[in-house]
């Protein structure tokens, strides 16, 4: 039988198609996702979960003239492959590919760039009412969310104002329980009530805040959903439709598996099997150091709290989550809940320990300034996934976190060179302080060293000589300070040297005075944008201190937003590369 996914170049060709053709559609877009992901890598089981409903909505609705809005972006892939991108996905999530999110730059379907959780609703109410006030009242204006995401605090402040409009918004919650880890909270134990049929009609949350509501159907009938939504784009003002979908619908263990098989990595896609990884002896990734050093101080310090939102398993705090769940806390997609909460705590002699990846940390800014550092609350903020993160591209890139946590008061920052490092200062940090301190960490793998050992308290503030000089002085901040090390050691020039200054709030100014008066060119590195961040302190304490006759380089993130690609790729692209960075300090020599 001639499949008919080669044919569907866009949403046209889907809507020439007959209703009882698109379950083969759909059989087709779900072993075309199967089999890319499973040789190229990406997300997995969000994007399968919603294959019906992807096809369902644009059958039914007038795509791209109609607006479609997809909720963090995890679940879009077959949007993509339907919507002219199906012969280039090949190269998604790759240095020059498509991207793993909708991208309004890259598709005139992508109504709206999406890579964090909880935005779709506040955009596609914002489209809904500028077509208003344009006079078009025909225009459709859809926004997918998931169960996981519509919990977050945006979501309902969108939800809290559509309510009051008549704006022509259409929100579908596509409901499987799951964000990539399973879903939490009081609104999850609702719609789980509501699947059971427990929640009788005047109880509904939805209808009570002016919704249309429809619902709970099952989203993987392509029959039901398309007539769903043929009724509902003649419904006038805000309406929502709850579905009930699979996550990894249509591989197994992708279903049986639903946190690993988010993002898998690569698979068998006839038996799902992930491939294992090789056996060679790697240093551990800095998350599990995290994950495991914070279960090993909390089991005699009582007083240690931790704190996600929605990411255990990514943070690894799941660890403490097992061992001691009165004491570690998932609170769903709420950052700002979580710094919060954090701030609490610590008033009341607790030490919280806030684990959250960096590009997520900037939605909770207010917090940090406001709840944190202004009552100068010893909250520890574990930033995981700082610098350049690979293939998820400029949503998750975590490069600005020095830059806006380093112009707060109060705040104290640090960036460890090793595992080693890392275990120490979460070792200080449980053993007492008095100001708010940032702990930031990239994704990945450390160095190959002896990081079980005997723990050490870090002296706030001070920076760590790794190799002395009398020329050129390169000062670097986190886990980049070990290419640097590399670097100086296939260089062996006594001219240069080397200083791991670990804290760049506050800066060590005892070793930059001696610096400064010892070498003629000082060279900053590190992996955030170069605007306000480490480099930037540097060039300001020469200047506060009249140091003149000094030549002073920053090496770093440029200022525009960096594209997806593995994170080699994307340094060499930075010029940040080990070859890149030896070249670089020999002309500086010349």
């Amino acid at each position: 039988m001639q499949k008919l996914l080669p044919n569907i170049y866009n949403p046209k060709d889907l809507r020439n198609l007959e209703l009882e053709q698109l379950p083969k559609v759909a059989k087709e877009l779900r072993e075309f996702i199967i089999d890319a992901v499973a040789a190229k890598e990406g997300h997995l089981g969000s994007s399968l979960g919603v294959v019906e409903l992807t096809i369902a909505l644009h059958y039914v609705f007038d795509t791209p003239n109609d607006l479609l809005i997809w909720d963090v972006g995890h679940q879009a892939y077959g949007h993509k492959i339907l919507t002219e991108r199906r012969e280039k996905f090949d190269t998604n999530r790759q240095l020059g590919g498509i991207s793993g999110f909708p991208k309004i730059k890259e598709s005139k379907y992508d109504a709206f760039g999406t890579g964090h959780s909880s935005t779709s609703i506040s955009a596609a109410l914002g489209m809904a009412i500028a077509s208003q006030i344009k006079g078009d009242f025909t225009k459709q204006h859809i926004a997918v969310i998931g169960d996981a995401s519509i919990a977050s605090g945006m979501a309902f402040e969108g939800l809290n104002h559509a309510g009051v409009t008549d704006a022509n918004l259409l929100i579908v919650l596509n409901d499987n329980a799951m964000g990539i880890d399973p879903s939490v909270g009081a609104l999850k134990n609702y719609f789980t009530n509501v699947k059971a049929g427990k929640s009788v009609r005047k109880n509904n949350i939805i209808e009570a805040l002016n919704f249309n509501y429809s619902g709970p159907i099952d989203g993987h009938n392509l029959v039901a959903l398309v007539q769903e939504l043929e009724r509902l784009k003649n419904v006038k003002g805000p309406k929502f439709l709850h579905i009930i979908t699979t996550k990894g619908k249509g591989l197994k263990k992708a279903e049986q598996d639903q946190v690993k098989y988010h993002a898998p990595g690569k698979f068998n896609k006839v038996t799902g099997e992930l491939y294992p990884s090789e056996k060679l002896v790697q240093p551990p990734k800095y998350q599990d150091v995290f994950g495991e050093t914070i279960v090993e101080l909390a089991r005699k310090n009582k007083k240690i709290i931790g704190i996600t939102p929605a990411m255990p398993t990514g943070s690894s705090l799941k660890l403490m989550i097992d061992e001691v769940p009165n004491r570690a806390f998932d609170v769903g997609i709420a950052e700002q809940h979580a710094v919060t909460l954090a701030a609490g705590m610590a008033t009341q002699g607790l030490i919280p320990f806030c684990t959250i990846y960096s590009t997520f940390l900037q939605r909770a800014y207010d917090q940090i300034i406001h709840d944190v550092a202004l009552q100068n609350l010893p909250v520890v903020f574990c930033i995981d996934r700082a610098g350049l993160v690979g293939e998820d591209g400029a949503t998750h890139h975590g490069v600005f976190d020095i830059a806006y946590l380093r112009c707060i008061p109060n705040m104290v920052i640090f960036d460890p060179l090793n595992e080693v490092e890392l275990r120490n200062i979460l070792y200080t940090a449980q053993l007492g302080i008095n100001f708010p301190l940032a702990i930031r960490y990239p994704r990945g793998r450390g160095v190959l060293i002896d990081w079980k050992q005997p723990f050490e308290k870090i002296k706030i503030g001070k920076a760590e000589t790794l190799m002395e000089g009398d020329e050129l002085a390169v000062l670097s901040v986190g886990s980049i300070g070990n290419t640097i090390s590399e670097v100086l050691n296939e260089i062996s020039d006594s001219n240069i040297g080397h200083y791991n200054m670990r804290f760049i709030k506050p800066l060590d100014e005892e070793i930059l005075h001696k610096i400064f008066k010892t070498y003629k060119i000082i060279v900053t590195v590190e992996n955030g944008t170069i605007i306000g961040g480490f480099g930037t302190s540097i060039l300001e304490f020469s200047a506060n201190n009249n140091y003149k006759n000094r030549t002073i380089k920053q090496l770093g993130l440029q200022d525009k937003f960096i594209e997806h690609g593995k994170v080699t790729e994307l340094f060499e692209k930075q010029n940040l590369s080990k070859n890149a960075i030896k070249t670089y300090l020999l002309s500086l020599l010349c």
